[in-house]
């Protein structure tokens, strides 16, 4: 999820460890419980840090260790030890618990974003993606908004919260059936096809589509059931050659090939270059895919330059590689 609604998840489960009565009764538990769910919301994402780095190394580890089951378990450890050196009178353990609570539930409800995390680490690095939420849900948001209002004005933070997440949670079941009813209508639409991506957007009866079948990869959207398919793609094989092969062991090439299961590719020359251009297919948007990974290779086999990330017009791209093609 992004960072907004982590925070106002930390907030509501502020809110919810009220329910504990060592907490609603004792001030100290209370202040450092209330940090410490806060700070458990936000934590697994430090990992955002990366990016000051490059896109690829950003790319290949965000939402990995950090979202690890091993980081699961320390990072609760780690703000307990900290915040009872700030509020030593507060309770070790129901502090250490309702920290827990909040980082488990960031790692969780992020594995429903097509995005997903390596949460199994290290006993698989499978990125898990059920992609059934968006990474900014607006109705979710709206819910957490609605009921921490609604505590604001008064009402009991536990019932209030509770019910919120009931709420959440049939939503979720919603998101399920519809994603399976637009999986169905996709197979409809395309017979042939054997890989089907479903994404969501942060529009509730809009989902993108990327699908391949052994000939095609197919890219489209779904408004309810009803398919709309945008693009068709041959599916070639990448050509043979030293500077392809260069350009595919560039790191950029390869954070891009790690995370993306659907693309399709371009080989061309651009002057004394050879451009080895990876497209994902997931993220079309206004007709344009903007997840792109991009490899120069020069005649002595040499990486002249490279980018992977999110770029909306060729212009900035080209920026981005510090290349201009008539130079």
């Amino acid at each position: 999820m992004d960072t907004g609604t982590h925070i106002v998840m930390g907030i509501a489960l502020g809110g919810l460890a009220l329910a504990d009565p060592v907490v609603s009764t004792d001030t100290a538990t209370m202040s450092a419980v209330v940090a410490g769910v806060i700070v458990g919301s936000l934590i697994p994402d430090v990992d955002t840090v990366l990016k000051l780095r490059n896109n690829a190394v950003y790319i290949r580890n965000h939402r990995g260790i950090t979202h690890s089951i091993p980081a699961v378990l320390l990072w609760p450890l780690i703000i307990t030890i900290l915040l009872s050196l700030v509020v030593p009178e507060a309770s070790f353990i129901h502090l250490w618990a309702w920290t827990f609570l909040a980082v488990f539930l960031h790692v969780f409800v992020d594995i429903f974003n097509s995005y997903g995390t390596q949460a199994l680490r290290p006993f698989s690095n499978k990125w898990v993606a059920i992609g059934v939420i968006n990474t900014f849900d607006p109705i979710i948001f709206a819910l957490h908004g609605i009921a921490l209002i609604i505590w604001g004005l008064g009402a009991n933070p536990v019932y209030t919260i509770l019910t919120t997440y009931v709420v959440i949670f049939f939503y979720y079941l919603l998101r399920f059936a519809i994603k399976s009813a637009v999986k169905k209508a996709v197979q409809n639409t395309v017979p042939d096809a054997k890989d089907i991506i479903i994404a969501p957007t942060m529009r509730f009866f809009q989902w993108r589509i990327a699908a391949s079948s052994e000939e095609c990869h197919y890219v489209g959207r779904a408004y309810g059931r009803s398919v709309n398919i945008y693009d068709r793609f041959e599916r070639v094989a990448m050509p043979k050659s030293p500077e392809v092969d260069v350009a595919m062991s560039d790191k950029n090439i390869e954070a891009f090939t790690s995370f993306s299961p659907i693309y399709r590719w371009s080989v061309t020359s651009i002057g004394d270059l050879c451009e080895v251009r990876l497209i994902d297919l997931r993220y079309r948007s206004k007709g344009y895919y903007p997840f792109v990974a991009v490899a120069h290779v020069d005649k002595n086999l040499n990486i002249v330059n490279s980018y992977t990330g999110w770029i909306f017009s060729e212009d900035k791209l080209q920026k981005k590689l510090n290349f201009a093609p008539n130079s």
